[in-house]
């Protein structure tokens, strides 16, 4: 039995599919589908050398990589690779492979810092920690079933705001691209970055194809969006919240329970029955609101990070 890593093939139909299904094996409260994957890498910006690794055991795919610089980082030489192998076909050397091939080819373009995502498991922190890594944050996958949970009653927005959806600023989404740029900033986390380019933003995530403009709600107030809550579907039964947030001037006035409320309820009323969202461990507002909603955490990672010498 030999492992085999290579790039992962985005034309090939086969390649695609295998990737997604190791991933949807390890990750299932993630969102995946061979568009988004596709997607993801036509898209990737040139300077942060994007490259997706599958490994293989007699022709079928039991692991992949994605790997690549932080290149929107006012901090150079940092990169990351997150790998995941099939839990049935863990022990056969995939990961170590993969993870090997992934920091030379980060080594290659100038890093010195590498943040891998891992699944708080036993064995997994174990492979991390073996391979130089050492523990920093934490974050939750956290599931809501939207058939049998009770959402909070839907409230009429505060005096001065009103409720829109992402559909509503199809012929200039501009405003939700400086609101998305300002609470992403504020997000918590090890590696600070800066949403400044629109034209990426408007392939990147924009024209995303599992970014579902109907269902992503958005506050607006004074002229301008102020709060938002990004949807994301599989266009058949799961949905998840790719970010909520507000404008740092709006906050504390319930605008992100108020987006995530309604498009809840929507998602609900287009079929979808469970919904996905992700947490930082550090981010006690967002927690509280998910909890509110009834979201449960299933699963959580640690982002670990190694210094190369």
């Amino acid at each position: 039995m030999t492992v085999i890593v290579r790039a992962l093939r985005p034309d090939t139909t086969a390649d695609v599919e295998g990737f997604v299904r190791v991933r949807r094996r390890a990750l299932p409260h993630v969102l995946f589908t061979t568009r988004s994957v596709r997607h993801d890498l036509a898209h990737a910006d040139p300077d942060a050398h994007v490259r997706s690794l599958v490994a293989e055991v007699d022709g079928e795919i039991v692991g992949t990589a994605q790997t690549g610089l932080v290149h929107d980082s006012p901090e150079p030489g940092q990169g990351f690779l997150n790998v995941y192998v099939d839990p049935a076909r863990t022990g056969r050397g995939a990961g170590t492979l993969l993870t090997r091939t992934a920091e030379e080819h980060l080594a290659a373009h100038g890093a010195r810092k590498l943040f891998a995502w891992v699944l708080d498991e036993p064995g997994n922190r174990a492979f991390a920690e073996r391979h130089g890594y050492r523990a920093s944050r934490r974050a939750h996958f956290l599931v809501l079933d939207l058939t049998r949970s009770e959402l909070p009653p839907l409230q009429d927005p505060p005096p001065g705001v009103e409720l829109c959806t992402a559909a509503d600023f199809a012929d200039d989404p501009r405003p939700l691209f400086a609101l998305d740029a300002e609470t992403a900033s504020d997000e918590p986390g090890d590696i600070d970055t800066e949403l400044s380019d629109y034209e990426a933003w408007l392939a990147q995530t924009w024209r995303h194809p599992l970014l579902d403009h109907e269902l992503t709600s958005v506050a607006v107030a004074d002229g301008r969006p102020v709060a938002f809550s990004a949807a994301r579907t599989d266009g058949a039964r799961t949905y998840s919240t790719g970010m909520t947030g507000t404008a740092r001037a709006y906050r504390g006035r319930g605008l992100a329970k108020l987006v995530k409320n309604a498009s809840l309820h929507r998602a609900r009323a287009a079929g979808y029955t469970r919904a996905h969202t992700g947490n930082d461990a550090d981010n006690a507002p967002m927690l509280a609101v998910n909890s509110w909603f009834g979201y449960e955490i299933h699963a959580s990672e640690v982002r670990h990070v190694r210094e190369l010498g």
